[in-house]
């Protein structure tokens, strides 16, 4: 019987390790790529972004990476998928935003956060309101 190559050995223990916390972090559920699926989904999100914003108004992108948000009294947040979670703003007056053609563009003047493209269908609502900020 011939001793197996040191190197070989070291190359498949490597992949079972590599396989076991590939495998481990399915179980787990982390990672992936979460989407604002419903307006419960999104008051969450909104909900992470500043403890205590209750959105009165909401709008979530068709692909449901970005949405925006309005609450009570009158602040609308911009949320978008950063990662494996979600990040968010509330949009100042320096706030701009234009239509396209089947959607917004956002941009909250912030440059680590940059600007979103949402694709909505009451995209001239929200132009309408970020621009009156």
């Amino acid at each position: 019987m011939s001793e197996i190559d040191p190197m070989l050995l070291q190359f498949g223990g490597s992949l079972i390790a590599i396989f076991a916390v590939a495998g481990l972090t399915v179980l787990l559920k982390l990672g992936g790529k979460p989407t604002l699926t419903d307006e419960a989904a999104l008051a969450h999100a909104a909900g992470e972004v500043e403890d205590g914003f209750l959105p009165t108004r909401s709008s979530t992108s068709r692909d449901g990476k970005a949405a925006l948000a309005r609450d009570e009294s009158g602040r609308i947040m911009l949320i978008k998928r950063h990662g494996n979670k979600f990040a968010g703003r509330i949009l100042s007056p320096r706030a701009t935003c234009h239509e396209e053609v089947d959607g917004l563009v956002v941009d909250p003047h912030e440059t680590q956060f940059g600007t979103v493209r949402l694709s909505l269908i009451d995209a001239p609502y929200w132009a309408d309101a970020i621009n009156r900020l």
